[in-house]
């Protein structure tokens, strides 16, 4: 059994891995980041301890496009996969044989645990445990119930391949098997990797008080009914997050007990944008857009020893930049077979610069498409072309194509450059969902267009 005093000495310890990611949160749904009708005083001391970011992304507005990516490092658009934006119930998951973050470090001798969502294929072809986890207990869906555990009336809560079922609150759940693997983890004496990946606050719109509003929807056949579009309130809203922010508190209590905070690294973040009642300030758009505001996401880093406590970074980061920088901390590399799209970001963990890069995006609904170089973003949407300075004007509305033309080809032939280095938009493939009319309001088109 691994005691306190042995954990403290053991030499050129590789870091441990805790991987926490919230569903649907908005870039400024934590009051670290200034949400200022509710707290989340566990999440900010992570931000006090660490580094907070202010210019980090998704690689998708939806979640499982998203997942793709940072399970893989590499743009979602090179899989099948990564076109379903969000994936549907075809027979489409992430291939068992390919490498991902979780597999390469069990190779490399870590534990390796998935508590919370997976979301990227279903069971017999895909799963957590066919793609490098060696446990996992949580749900295989985009989104179930927080009491009930089902969507749909279709029960959806597994402990490795075998479906269990546990009376609770699922954000509590969550936390709670985390506490039991990080207990697991010590005990095994050896490295891990702890994927925390919370539903917190995805709908349906329930926080723990709101069993009423679970028994209002049980049973129900129709999805779009249970997505609970005459659902929710932003004090529900609010109770989600600050039940997941105690949650995160309970599981980094725990990392203290066990002394194993000294030599872990933690992450907290988003997979997209916010939902209906998140806050996005400074930015406009959410979840299914590529303005700002759907992919623009909260990104925290305590790594004692090597991250600087109480810093915020400026580097623009993006959610598969995590499988390299993981492995690299891990002393493991990538498989040569598969380049990562992704880069190591631990000279902005050390307070340093990134090299200037080109990030992209595209999305099916009204043939979006999006790419940030420098302060400049290009972005295409509703039939509408723009080039803005997000930084200077993180609402998007200035548009200065015609300012600086020269500028705006290049950014838009640099996207379809390598655009055609990505697999061809399915016609087929499941694509979310969009409020046409706040899009119209944004842009002065018609919700038709």
């Amino acid at each position: 059994m691994l005691t306190r005093r042995s954990a403290a000495a053991a030499p050129a310890q590789r870091p441990n891995i805790l991987f926490i990611m919230a569903d649907d949160l908005g870039y400024a749904d934590l009051s670290c980041y200034g949400r200022p009708d509710f707290r989340t005083p566990n999440i900010d001391k992570l931000a006090e301890q660490g580094m907070r970011f202010t210019q980090a992304y998704a690689s998708s507005a939806v979640c499982s496009a998203t997942r793709t990516a940072l399970i893989t490092g590499r743009y979602q658009y090179r899989l099948p996969a990564g076109l379903e934006e969000p994936i549907s119930n075809r027979d489409v998951g992430l291939p068992p044989s390919l490498p991902t973050l979780p597999s390469l470090l069990r190779d490399a001798g870590y534990e390796t645990a998935l508590v919370g969502k997976w979301h990227l294929g279903p069971l017999p072809k895909f799963g957590p445990l066919q793609s490098g986890y060696r446990h996992f207990w949580g749900y295989r869906g985009g989104a179930v119930d927080y009491f009930t555990h089902a969507l749909a009336g279709r029960a959806d809560l597994w402990d490795g391949d075998t479906p269990v079922h546990e009376v609770g609150y699922l954000t509590d759940l969550l936390g709670a098997h985390a506490v039991t693997a990080l207990g697991d983890f010590a005990r095994a004496q050896k490295p891990f990797l702890l994927s925390l990946h919370f539903s917190a606050p995805h709908w349906p719109w329930e926080g723990p008080g709101n069993k009423a509003e679970s028994d209002r929807i049980a049973g129900e056949k129709d999805v779009h009914v249970f997505m609970d579009y005459d659902g929710g309130s932003q004090a529900i809203y609010a109770a989600m997050v600050e039940r997941m922010d105690q949650q995160v508190g309970h599981v980094l209590d725990t990392l203290d007990r066990l002394d194993l905070a000294d030599n872990t690294i933690v992450v907290f973040t988003s997979d997209n944008g916010g939902e209906r009642f998140a806050d996005t300030w400074p930015f406009t758009g959410r979840k299914t857009e590529l303005l700002e505001g759907g992919i623009r996401i909260p990104a925290i880093v305590r790594w004692p020893g090597h991250v600087r406590p109480g810093t915020t970074s400026e580097a623009q980061i993006i959610s598969m930049d995590w499988m390299p920088t993981f492995l690299a901390a891990a002393g493991t590399r990538p498989d040569s077979r598969y380049p990562l799209d992704g880069t190591d970001i631990s000279p902005a963990l050390a307070g340093g610069r990134l090299p200037e890069r080109t990030l992209y995006w595209r999305y099916k609904h009204l043939a979006q498409r999006a790419c940030r170089r420098g302060d400049w973003k290009y972005l295409k949407i509703a039939g509408n072309e723009f080039l803005f300075d997000v930084v200077a004007d993180p609402l998007e509305r200035a548009n200065l194509k015609a300012r600086e033309p020269q500028r705006f080809a290049e950014l838009k032939n640099a996207w379809q450059t390598w655009n055609a280095t990505m697999l061809p938009l399915d016609p087929a493939s499941n694509s979310g969902g969009f409020d046409a009319s706040e899009l119209a309001d944004h842009f002065g088109v018609s919700p038709d267009d």
